[in-house]
């Protein structure tokens, strides 16, 4: 595919030249993120891939870069009546946190089933958050209502040429950092953050290819951009970028400037999410994995390239790390449970557990069903979670239970 030029005629919303304003502007406010190739993930990919760390912002996510842009261009009037916003995720962090630190009022409105973590972040920022309806929706139909009735500003998560700019500020550092990239792979959600690096990587006679990334269950950008009508909907990982709309200012610059839009599974996040964390020792949610993910999906598009990505945000519940963390290593053979069929009689158990043994295969849980089987009474079904080293390990244990004539079957995850 042919890279796209930036458009010679008719102008964007925002230009290269209102990017390098905002890094100005924002500079020594936000964290100069490092930018490093990463060795392992070049192998396993055939990418030379370089990783821009924004989950080491102060809030763990680029989302202050855009927020910061705005709020510093606010007049007396406005930064005195204070901001408001809709969100649940890392915009409300980021712009609570920035306008607490400039002495501006901030007001964020959230659905009722938020988790209460975040509500209690964001207020520890120092954001009003006000609950109010079930969806996202009907907290930004509410924070609209707010703003015209208390004179707010209102600062949209991505559809607003301040916060585009401000996002662009990551690639133009990345830039400055690795001037060699032969191309930018970047999340998209509203598009906010793909279409600031877009500007940046058009400018000044680039040649970058840039590609976007999307989870599977929320392609809306792609239906945007592509005339598609695919459904947006699920539980994605990838909830900082699940939106069903995408901005109207972003749709149009996406669709000048970014040279492809690629959908990644749930499956590819997970192990983008996993690989981050064993390999670079970073925690990244399933948005800031998502251009990982995407080479992890398509390596013969970017094989031999130099290919960055940004590691957008690293706020991800523990509870669900954890999770994915233990399918990987299901996934890859090092933690299992098999079912086995066993007699119901003395030492029956007893002489499984010897294989286990001798093929040094740890044990961790046993689960006994008399009860709830369809075998005949005298049967049971164990299931035995257990730890490997590797798939080969665990195929040598389950082929030494068949030579013993037991029938084992791994409990094989979706």
């Amino acid at each position: 595919m042919a890279t796209k030029a930036a458009p010679a005629q008719t102008p964007l919303p925002v230009s290269i030249t209102e990017v390098r304003d905002a890094a100005q502007r924002i500079r020594g406010s936000v964290v100069r993120t490092p930018t490093l190739v990463s060795k392992t993930l070049s192998d396993l990919t055939g990418a030379t891939v370089y990783l821009k760390f924004e989950n080491l912002q102060f809030t763990a996510a680029y989302k202050e870069r855009g927020a910061l842009n705005t709020l510093l261009q606010l007049d007396e009037t406005a930064r005195s009546k204070g901001v408001i916003a809709a969100s649940a995720g890392n915009h409300a962090q980021g712009l609570a946190y920035h306008a607490t630190r400039l002495g501006i009022p901030s007001t964020i409105v959230m659905p009722l089933n938020t988790p209460t973590v975040k509500v209690t972040q964001t207020e520890g920022h120092g954001a009003n958050v006000i609950l109010h309806g079930e969806t996202f929706d009907a907290a930004y139909a509410h924070s609209r209502e707010l703003e015209a009735e208390k004179g707010y500003t209102f600062v949209h998560p991505f559809d607003d040429a301040r916060i585009i700019a401000g996002q662009g500020t990551a690639a133009l550092e990345m830039l400055e950092d690795v001037p060699e990239l032969d191309a930018l792979v970047i999340p998209i959600g509203g598009g906010g953050l793909i279409s600031g690096a877009a500007v940046v990587a058009k400018s000044e006679g680039r040649a970058l290819e840039v590609v976007g990334v999307e989870a599977e269950l929320y392609p809306s950008m792609y239906n945007r951009i592509r005339g598609t009508s695919m459904p947006c909907e699920g539980d994605t990982l990838a909830e900082g970028i699940a939106v069903k709309e995408p901005g109207g200012i972003t749709s149009k610059m996406v669709e000048a400037l970014v040279d492809d839009i690629v959908l990644v599974s749930e499956r590819r996040l997970e192990e983008a999410v996993s690989l981050l964390l064993q390999i670079e020792k970073t925690v990244v949610e399933g948005a800031g994995a998502a251009g990982l993910a995407a080479l992890l999906a398509e390596p013969k598009r970017f094989r031999g390239k130099k290919v960055g990505t940004i590691l957008c945000g690293g706020n991800i519940d523990p509870r669900l790390l954890a999770n994915v963390l233990l399918r990987d290593l299901a996934r890859s053979g090092r933690l299992a449970r098999l079912r086995i069929r066993l007699q119901d009689r003395p030492g029956a158990l007893f002489n499984v557990a010897r294989i286990f043994h001798e093929q040094g295969v740890n044990i961790i849980e046993v689960y006994h069903q008399r009860v709830f089987t369809t075998l005949p009474a005298k049967g049971l079904i164990t299931d035995i979670e257990c730890e490997t080293r590797d798939r080969d390990h665990l195929d040598r244990l389950m082929t030494a239970l068949r030579r013993a004539q037991y029938e084992v079957s791994p409990v094989e995850l979706a």
